[in-house]
């Protein structure tokens, strides 16, 4: 437990969705929600004056969208210095669909991952913990129906894959192997326990992979794993 709550900002045009998603959060001693925003436009003004750690992010909501607003929050935390709240903002998006392709658009614009609005109160909470301790939401088994229900969109021929392919020709051998194993969804005290080697090397090869392909997270790492071709559907 962390010894300031981590705080959450709500964004979702429905205030029903608001008002459940706060009472739950707020439930928790070690988290909080600091803002509440019915839109993409509201969220961003508020979280240009508040302070938040985790931002749930409506996909679909008049207005401004949760792509639009997901990627304009992530051109902000680019922009900021390190080490402060807003380069660490960490985003997910909430869905109805699990194959919903705006949902994917999300990720791509640099959410850390998604959620279904009917998911068990614990895997919700669940979530917000492990994208605040820099980890993202890949593990849930919507995800990867997901990405695999898209793969043909992200496979095909772009300027970006091309790139992504040439970033993924520069990992080392072992990165490589590290990077294949993160794509099929191990974490990293599995990596370690795989290669006979101690967590913390696993995380020292991690952040070289995440830095070579430009990624903020794991979920960017097994998106670029489907476009490059080195994840297939099952």
């Amino acid at each position: 437990m962390t010894s300031n709550p981590i705080r959450v900002a709500l964004v979702d045009d429905q205030q029903l969705v608001r008002s459940g998603l706060g009472m739950l959060i707020n439930s928790q001693p070690d988290l909080t929600v600091v803002l509440e925003a019915g839109n993409g436009i509201e969220a961003l003004a508020g979280l240009s004056a508040i302070a938040a750690d985790v931002v749930l992010m409506d996909v679909r909501m008049p207005g401004m969208d949760g792509i639009e607003t997901t990627r304009r929050l992530v051109e902000r935390t680019k922009a900021a210095s390190a080490g402060s709240w807003l380069a660490e903002l960490k985003i997910v998006v909430l869905t109805t669909f699990d194959l919903d392709e705006y949902a994917l658009a999300a990720i791509q614009a640099g959410a850390s991952g998604f959620l279904l609005k009917d998911a068990p109160p614990e895997e919700l909470l669940g979530a917000i913990r492990t994208v605040f301790a820099g980890d993202a939401v890949i593990a849930p088994s919507t995800t990867r129906r997901l990405l695999d229900h898209v793969a043909p969109m992200l496979s095909a021929p772009s300027p970006a894959n091309k790139a992504h392919t040439a970033a993924v020709e520069s990992l080392t051998a072992r990165e490589h192997e590290v990077f294949e194993l993160i794509a099929n969804g191990l974490s990293n005290p599995e990596i370690a326990t795989r290669f006979f080697v101690s967590e913390a090397t696993v995380k020292t090869h991690v952040g070289h992979i995440l830095a070579k392909l430009h990624a903020r997270d794991r979920v960017q790492v097994v998106v670029i794993a489907y476009e490059t071709g080195i994840v297939t559907p099952r």
